[in-house]
């Protein structure tokens, strides 16, 4: 609270009114009255600088107040800012707390995505592809398989047709010989001619399992011809082991024979 305001100074008593000449002051009255017009002076003088200093203190105190009213709006403007910076950094980090949320879901979005392919279409695909190989695989070792079978076939059956020729030619030559020993027709030579007439149809026994085969299929087990060119080379190979044959059941060397007959003939 404001101090109490002085109640302002009332204004000096004028002196009485002089006494009339039939009624003179006396000293002591007269020094009396100036003593109380002195009071009445300095009373009126301290009112004035009470007044004076309280409205230098009123003064005072109302720039107090207003200095600190405006330090206060100050601090509170600083403090608005402070906070509104602070509310700005806070948004800005929320913002990059977010956007790392994103990135992580992107992330687990494509993770995602790469394992749904990987289960949909690699997968399948690598393991269709391994079918296909073990299947193609499987195919190549039967082909080879089979083909060994018919080529290991073949070669039995003209092996037995050869040897059954072989044993025909030797039936047929062991009784013309026994009817030139009987009749003393047929010499060495007789013989070699017969033998000799006999071998295209051995060949010809020979090569007829093949006349009925649709396919045939040529596996090489090691060095030497391949393919198409190996066929004449097996059949001649039966065919060249009828002289042996030969001379191993009639003691004839066909060989030497068929030289002898060339060069009589020369």
């Amino acid at each position: 609270m404001s101090p109490t305001s002085p109640t302002s100074p009332t204004a000096p008593t004028s002196p009485s009114s002089p006494m009339s000449p039939t009624s003179p002051m006396s000293p002591q009255e007269a020094r009396a009255r100036q003593e109380q017009v002195s009071a009445q002076l300095l009373s009126e003088t301290a009112m004035a600088q009470a007044q004076r200093d309280f409205q230098v203190q009123q003064a005072l105190c109302d720039a107090a107040v207003s200095a600190r009213k405006a330090q206060a709006d100050l601090a509170y403007q600083l403090q608005v800012a402070r906070t509104k910076q602070q509310i700005e950094e806070e948004r800005a980090q929320v913002l990059v707390v977010e956007r790392a949320q994103q990135a992580q879901l992107q992330e687990h979005e494509i993770g995602r995505r790469e394992r749904e392919l990987e289960a949909t279409v690699r997968k399948p695909a690598e393991a269709e592809r391994y079918r296909l190989e073990r299947l193609a695989e499987a195919q190549r070792s039967q082909m080879m398989m089979q083909a060994e079978a018919e080529a290991e076939a073949m070669k039995v059956t003209g092996a037995a047709r050869a040897a059954a020729v072989a044993a025909r030619a030797r039936a047929e030559a062991a009784q013309t010989a026994a009817k030139a020993e009987a009749f003393g027709q047929y010499q060495e030579a007789a013989v070699v001619d017969m033998v000799l007439q006999r071998l295209p149809q051995v060949a010809e026994a020979v090569a007829q399992p093949l006349l009925g085969t649709r396919r045939v299929t040529l596996v090489a087990g090691g060095s030497g011809d391949i393919g198409v060119s190996r066929l004449p080379g097996e059949i001649l190979d039966v065919v060249t082991r009828l002289p042996a044959a030969v001379e191993a059941l009639t003691g004839v060397s066909v060989t030497q024979a068929a030289q002898k007959k060339s060069e009589c003939q020369a």
